[in-house]
């Protein structure tokens, strides 16, 4: 594979579809295979769907490698072993009858845990029946531990990719715990957090903090041995809160029927109009393109904004969602000319799906 990081829409969607998903699909299939020898029948039944499901989180992710060089793939097996961690253990906490945040937080420990690789193994499940899940688990973990061990510079992006990694953890947990508490839990957490994100609302502070964008460029460029101070606090200023924060509000804004039919919280119900929602996507937008170019390998960064738009803009579920015919164009048009040529190709390829 070449390893330059390309900066033209066909060089990004050429690697990504002759190396990077194919790579992507041959690890998740391996780690099905665990997955399916998981004792626990709640716990394999959870992990597999979690994979089949949630797939197309790892390929997204798996794109993050092409700033690493020659050894991308070490990116994509630290980007496959950490995600699924995060699908596998939101459908348990989706799943939980509990409701107990200490549960959450045990759980949320492997996280913490797979990017420090000095960190010994907990009992993960401790606040759960469910506990037999033949190291699986474990082995998600080590396999993320066992990559950045192996980085000369990681102590370099460490704190940046902890922090991040425990915002996605802490928000996991307050996110699952009883609906009374949610809200609550959610504001307090910001108020806590205010010092480290420009002005904003509970909810879209919220949204910043459960994308894993952040930690995957870090991680990322360390591989590929291209970090220094100053990269690293580009990426996050770049990543966090902007860019993860437009991510998560798409991703959100896509889901509402679904979150209102299963009575899941959803952000974007939290805006006074459509027009409000429209108009803070569009601000993220801005304020991430104005960091991307700071950044190194800007038109890469640039490419990936613009095919995180398109993807979620051309989802099916978009066409139903009231507003859209205003909010697609729109987002679109300010996303730029190129967002609207992967807008197509993701049709496309859903056509060609169906």
């Amino acid at each position: 594979m070449s390893t330059h990081v390309p900066s033209q829409p066909v060089s990004l969607m050429y690697q990504g579809y002759r190396y990077i998903f194919p790579e992507v699909f041959r690890q998740l299939d391996e780690w099905k295979e665990k997955a399916e020898a998981i004792p626990d029948d709640e716990l394999r039944s959870q992990a597999l769907d979690s994979i089949e499901q949630k797939a197309f989180h790892c390929e997204g992710g798996g794109l993050f490698s092409l700033v690493s060089g020659d050894a991308w793939k070490q990116t994509v097996t630290f980007v496959v072993a950490y995600q699924t961690i995060c699908d596998y253990l939101d459908n348990l906490c989706d799943q939980s009858a509990s409701l107990d945040p200490r549960d959450f937080e045990s759980l949320h420990y492997a996280l913490e845990d797979a990017v420090h690789p000095e960190n010994p193994h907990r009992d993960y499940y401790y606040y759960r029946e469910e506990k037999e899940d033949g190291g699986y688990l474990e082995a998600l973990v080590s396999t993320c531990q066992g990559i950045v061990k192996e980085l000369p510079f990681y102590e370099t992006v460490k704190q940046e990719v902890a922090e991040l990694s425990a915002l996605y953890g802490e928000f996991q947990v307050h996110k699952h715990v009883t609906e009374e508490e949610r809200i609550p839990r959610l504001r307090n957490w910001h108020e806590e957090n205010r010092s480290i994100v420009p002005d904003m609302e509970w909810y879209e502070f919220s949204a910043c903090t459960a994308s894993t964008m952040g930690v995957y460029t870090l991680v990322a460029y360390c591989v590929g041995d291209r970090v220094n101070q100053e990269l690293v606090r580009r990426v996050r200023n770049c990543y966090f809160p902007y860019m993860q924060g437009m991510h998560i509000l798409l991703d959100y804004y896509i889901d509402q029927a679904e979150d209102e039919a299963d009575g899941e919280m959803n952000f974007c119900t939290y805006y006074e109009s459509n027009e409000d929602l429209k108009k803070r996507i569009g601000d993220f937008m801005d304020e991430t393109d104005r960091k991307i170019e700071e950044m190194p390998d800007a038109k890469f960064h640039r490419m990936l904004r613009e095919g995180v738009v398109s993807m979620y803009l051309a989802d099916e579920k978009v066409k139903d969602l009231p507003g859209a015919a205003s909010m697609v164009p729109y987002l679109l048009n300010k996303s730029g000319r190129r967002t609207w040529f992967f807008y197509a190709n993701v049709k496309a390829f859903h056509k060609l799906k169906a």
